[in-house]
């Protein structure tokens, strides 16, 4: 924690209802900041689309060095549908994760009270887990080339990368979280032991070591096939999983769909030593961009997400009661845009009233 309890926040409201939800999330973040004395320093970026298209500028490299100067980083969303598929999201989101070296993606999977879920006969007291997803290296790293591109003798290989420190810092972490988290404390590790024999014969190696450090900590392995029949099944058995960057990237995808949709997750890019980035899982929604009617919960559980990284956890926990009693009210008749009942500054109006 600051002991000043001042922090200095990267804002970039980024593409489509973007701007709007990240609005929502820092009016709720202001009001929670008033009643713990909490103040904030909000630098805002105009890093997206529309300044890609006005300068040809993604993410210029002294706008990347001005980041690692701030607390943390608030990002809405990323996407333009004038901009080809790829640019933004590799320019923008990858070069940040890999050169402020965030190298914990952190996905809380928790179903809240009143949203629907897909699985038959779950309900809040089931689905109340956190992936922890490596995030810098894996098949991610765009390791491999082709050979005799274009001929019908072609040779495409994708590598995957994993090295003993990045494995060992992102297990820690994890091992570290499941501590802190306190609830069942266990950590699952996902992986695919039987095929990628060498991959996670580093990570399983390195998992089972550490595990003499954390003694109160219990441990388990699940191959992620079954990782994904189980969260279906059974999600109520998973406290902590940890696992590589692709694992990771699918199974909370399949978190965020059974935990009620794209409308509730947030998640967390985390440097525990530097610059961490806090974002709503959703895409830009661009149809609905300035209509008021987009769903702002994603973002402004990211901003609690943020407020706890940052060590204000009573914060934190503030925002995720007021959004958790906001449900329970009824008011809220669904988290689709356009269907909620409420628009879109109303939510983030009751939320901050309430915090």
């Amino acid at each position: 924690m600051n002991p000043s309890k001042s922090y200095k926040i990267a804002v970039v409201p980024g593409d489509g209802t973007g701007p709007e939800v990240v609005a929502e999330g820092l009016k709720v973040l202001k009001a929670v900041g008033a009643s713990q004395k909490i103040k904030y320093e909000f630098v805002h970026y105009d890093l997206g689309g529309e300044r890609y298209k006005k300068t040809g500028e993604i993410l210029p490299d002294s706008v990347l060095e001005e980041l690692k100067n701030f607390d943390a980083i608030y990002l809405g969303a990323i996407g333009h549908p004038d901009v080809k598929p790829g640019i933004l999201e590799k320019g923008i989101l990858l070069k940040m994760r890999f050169e402020l070296d965030q190298y914990i993606n952190l996905r809380p999977v928790k179903l809240y009270p009143n949203v629907p879920c897909p699985l038959k006969d779950k309900g809040p007291q089931d689905i109340d887990f956190v992936v922890v997803r490596e995030n810098t290296e894996g098949l991610y790293t765009g390791g491999g080339g082709f050979l005799k591109k274009g001929t019908p003798d072609e040779v495409a290989i994708q590598e995957s990368i994993n090295t003993r420190k990045g494995v060992e810092r992102c297990l820690r972490y994890a091992y570290q979280y499941t501590a802190k988290r306190n609830k069942a404390n266990k950590l699952t590790l996902c992986g695919k032991t039987n095929v990628l024999t060498y991959a996670f014969d580093l990570w399983e190696r390195t998992f089972n070591e550490l595990a003499g450090e954390y003694p109160t900590i219990k441990t388990d392995y699940v191959n992620v096939d079954a990782t994904c029949m189980w969260m279906v099944k059974n999600p109520e058995w998973f406290d902590v999983i940890v696992t590589d960057n692709m694992f990771g990237d699918i199974i909370t995808d399949l978190g965020a769909m059974i935990q009620g949709g794209m409308g509730i997750a947030a998640g967390g890019n985390i440097n525990p030593e530097g610059v961490s980035m806090f974002e709503p899982i959703g895409g830009s929604a661009p149809k609905y961009t300035g209509k008021n009617v987009i769903n702002p919960l994603a973002a402004i559980c990211a901003g609690g997400m943020m407020l706890e990284t940052l060590g204000e956890d009573k914060a934190a926990a503030r925002v995720e009661a007021a959004v958790i009693k906001l449900l329970e009210s009824g008011k809220l008749k669904s988290l689709d845009a356009g269907k909620m009942g409420m628009s879109t500054s109303e939510i983030g109006d009751w939320l901050a009233d309430k915090v």
